[in-house]
């Protein structure tokens, strides 16, 4: 029987994706329209211009290609070339929580629907239907891998071949990222699991605080969770508790112009250069 994701799951991934979204969107845009193209000489990411959206939650947002592709709720696919204007795409069905860009492919995953493929953004093929509900997907080294609840662990080289893999926990899967030729899964329990490959894991030690979400940039990991709690680490496998400013829980974090930002619980978000 599928588990159901706790309090920290899927009702905060709607808060903590949206913040991402929007700090990817202002992150990799290049002057454009709205404030941020007006103040060229502020730091990206300092500026942030709200963009009209109605409809379905969108949950993720990634980068490819000359596109942007966010997904949300009820299979909702929207597109844009600018981030300011988008186009919806609604492909009907179950959620979808992740997406990402590699090997010219667009891949989506979801609950209660089949891996999506896409090379464009726009015309999407249903793959593999996953044992349980998936939560992100990351791309290195030439291959996917998703991650998700009932501790599962897919992988491709293509998008479309999927194989599933023993990561080696009971816990559910919140978020993974590859970075330093390491990918790196955090979970529930502070469980944090480590591979090369993606197909080999070994869990390290990091704590009993549930971990949401992790990210890669200036050569460093950093994990963030429940409580405020921050980790860093530098190869994934050696983990340092980093003193928060909060004690709310963090639900996202992301990478970008010299910039790692958080956000979490009732709006927060915290910057570190």
């Amino acid at each position: 029987m599928m588990k159901k994701l706790g309090f920290y799951g899927l009702g905060f991934l709607a808060v903590l994706l949206l913040a991402l979204a929007a700090y990817n969107i202002s992150g990799r845009s290049t002057g454009g329209s709205g404030e941020g193209g007006r103040n060229s000489g502020s730091r990206a990411g300092t500026t942030w211009t709200a963009r009209t959206s109605q409809g379905n939650i969108l949950y993720d947002v990634t980068y490819g290609d000359g596109i942007f592709v966010a997904v949300g709720a009820g299979g909702t696919i929207r597109t844009s070339s600018d981030g300011v204007s988008w186009t919806e795409w609604a492909l009907g069905g179950g959620n979808l929580y992740g997406v990402t860009y590699g090997n010219g492919i667009f891949v989506a995953v979801g609950s209660l629907t089949p891996i999506l493929t896409s090379s464009d953004g726009v015309d999407w093929t249903q793959q593999l239907t996953p044992p349980s509900v998936l939560l992100d997907v990351a791309y290195g080294n030439g291959l996917f891998v998703a991650v998700g609840l009932d501790d599962t662990v897919l992988t491709s080289p293509d998008g479309a071949n999927w194989t599933l893999r023993s990561s080696g926990t009971d816990n559910d899967l919140y978020s993974v990222t590859y970075g330093n030729g390491t990918f790196v899964a955090v979970a529930k329990g502070g469980t944090i699991l480590t591979s090369p490959d993606g197909v080999n894991w070994t869990e390290r030690a990091s704590g009993d605080s549930d971990l949401f979400s992790v990210t890669y940039g200036n050569n460093t990991f950093v994990a963030v969770g429940q409580g405020g709690t921050i980790l860093t680490s530098p190869d994934g496998a050696t983990w340092t508790a980093r003193t928060s400013p909060t004690y709310k829980s963090l639900l996202g974090v992301t990478y970008g112009n010299g910039t790692f930002v958080a956000v979490g619980q009732d709006g927060i978000i915290l910057t570190s250069p």
